[in-house]
C-alpha cells in the first residue's frame, strides 16, 4: 500500500471553473502530486500552472478528499491518495492542457453547468465550496 498527498485547484474566471478533459473522456480539475518539502497550497498552484498553462492566484484552502485505486502498472499495490482543494482566481486564461499528463482539452466552464461535466462527485463539491468562498449565488447574471 502507497499513500500519495496531492493538491489541486477549483479555478474559477468570473463565474466560470477551469476543468480539464482526459484521454478517456472524463472532465477533472487540475491537481497533482505535493513534492518533498513543498506546501499542499503551493503544489496547487503549480500543477494548475503545468497541467492547464493558466497562472493562478489562491485565495483559500476549501476541503480535503481522498479516494483509492490500484497502480495502472501493478494492479496489486493500492494507492492511498488525499487530495487538498483550493479556491483560486484566475490570473491568465489561455488553455493549454499538459498532453504528457493525458490531458485533451481545457475550458472555462459556468458553475451552473459543472455538474454535466465534472465525473466525480468530490470535485462537484470542491467547486460548490468554492462558489461559496467567492460567493457566487445561482442568480447571478453569467458573464
Amino acid at each position: 500500500m502507497k499513500y500519495v498527498t496531492s493538491a489541486g485547484g477549483v479555478v474559477f474566471h468570473g463565474r466560470r471553473v477551469l476543468i480539464l478533459k482526459k484521454m478517456n473522456g472524463d472532465w477533472v480539475l487540475p491537481k497533482g502530486k505535493v513534492e518533498p518539502k513543498e506546501s499542499p497550497e503551493n503544489a496547487a498552484a503549480r500543477e494548475v500552472s503545468e497541467e492547464t498553462g493558466v497562472t493562478a492566484q489562491v485565495l483559500g484552502y476549501l476541503d480535503e478528499t481522498g479516494y483509492r485505486f490500484r497502480n495502472i502498472w501493478s494492479q496489486q499495490e493500492l494507492i492511498i491518495k488525499r487530495v487538498h482543494w483550493y479556491a483560486m482566481i484566475a490570473m491568465t486564461t489561455e488553455i493549454i492542457p499538459l498532453e504528457e499528463e493525458g490531458f485533451i482539452d481545457g475550458r472555462f466552464v459556468d458553475v451552473g453547468e459543472i455538474d454535466n461535466f465534472l465525473r466525480y462527485n468530490d470535485e462537484r463539491e470542491m467547486v460548490r465550496k468554492g462558489k461559496a468562498v467567492l460567493g457566487l449565488e445561482d442568480n447571478i447574471e453569467k458573464d
